[in-house]
């Protein structure tokens, strides 16, 4: 196991702490890792079941770290960590999508890139979706939400036009719940 030694802030903003944090490994030798803190998150994944089949809400938005435009779910955080996490589900799903669910299922939770930051994410399956206005950030000026059969949605992550590992990590986990539940 590695023992901090030291450890500094270099860096931060209302999103995000960056720090740097001096390390011993168990034979005594030191390392530096950096580690980006974020506060709790969440993404959403919005099914509608219809007579004709299921179907999944997506956004669409342009990426300004990878420089592109991609498919994902419903996700984001608040910069609080004193937030309930189905509270945050909620708040995210109605501001990038404009919709309210009848019924939101905590299905897991997961880390994001926990090589780098520290940041967990709460799945939730949301149900029962009921439209609405949406009251999306500055930074979501150019989203666009999407309703996509399952079977597209899924044809979606094969062929690149969802690159997103918290979408796809997302998906993968409700496919589990739900073959667990029967």
């Amino acid at each position: 196991m590695l023992k901090t030694i030291s450890s500094r802030e270099v860096y931060r903003n209302p999103w995000c702490t960056v720090r740097e944090d001096v390390t011993e490994r168990p034979d005594g030798t030191r390392g530096i890792y950096g580690v980006m803190d974020k506060p709790q998150a969440c993404i959403v994944v919005p099914i509608e079941h219809a007579a004709d089949g299921d179907y999944v809400w997506l956004v669409h938005q342009y990426r300004y770290t990878v420089g592109a435009s991609f498919f994902e779910l419903p996700q984001g955080g608040w910069e609080s960590d004193d937030i309930d996490p189905e509270e945050l589900a909620r708040g995210e799903l109605r501001e990038e999508t404009g919709m309210s669910a009848g019924r939101m299922t905590l299905i897991g939770k997961n880390w994001i890139a926990y090589g780098a930051m520290r940041q967990l994410h709460s799945v939730y399956l949301a149900e029962e979706l009921v439209p609405g206005e949406t009251d999306r950030d500055a930074e979501e000026w150019d989203m666009t939400v999407h309703r996509v059969a399952v079977s597209d949605f899924e044809a979606m992550i094969l062929d690149g036009r969802v690159m997103d590992n918290c979408s796809i990590a997302a998906w993968g986990m409700y496919r589990l719940w739900r073959e667990q539940r029967g």
